[in-house]
């Protein structure tokens, strides 16, 4: 099983050393962590994807809640969240190929970074859906290096209700 979660806390030092650990104790899979600043700095978001046994999985999340520093957990899984994930991927592109790996660069829609005599560096910006198939498109052009930012998430805001 593989949860969502955002978790809203204090922004101090250690908080995230704090979080991935009590994971990790458990011996979960982290599958994608992502923390950065919310609109109020005082308050950090972590969005964590972690796979394991959905009951012990739901333990942790009661854990998560006992934490000095959480301020709030939320299980996104079911949600149907509006997610996002960032990519740099640099590919090998030399001579000839260097036009095709352009053309498929323009194909895909994708942002030139970084342009190199020999090779090029690429900007992803969508859904995990749209990274892979941005890595599936540039693989045959030898990725040189990748970074993946991981999964960010947030709940949709609730359909505004019809009064008449």
């Amino acid at each position: 099983m593989k949860k969502i979660l955002s978790i809203m806390v204090r922004n101090r030092p250690g908080v995230l050393s704090h979080v991935a650990g009590l994971v990790t104790r458990r011996g979960y899979n982290v599958e994608s962590i992502a923390a950065g600043p919310t609109e109020n700095n005082e308050i950090t978001r972590i969005n964590l994807v972690v796979s394991g046994d959905g009951p012990i999985l739901e333990q942790v999340v009661k854990q998560f809640r006992k934490l000095v520093d959480v301020i709030r957990v939320d299980d996104l899984t079911n949600d149907e969240p509006v997610t996002g994930e960032l990519a740099l991927i640099t590919v090998r592109a030399e001579g000839l190929r260097r036009a095709e790996a352009l053309n498929v660069i323009n194909l895909l829609g994708l942002k030139l970074s970084d342009i190199k005599e020999d090779s090029l560096t690429v900007l992803v910006a969508g859904t995990a859906i749209n990274v892979d198939m941005a890595v599936n498109g540039l693989k045959p052009y030898g990725i040189l290096a990748m970074a993946r930012t991981g999964l960010v998430a947030l709940s949709r805001p609730p359909a505004p209700s019809q009064g008449s």
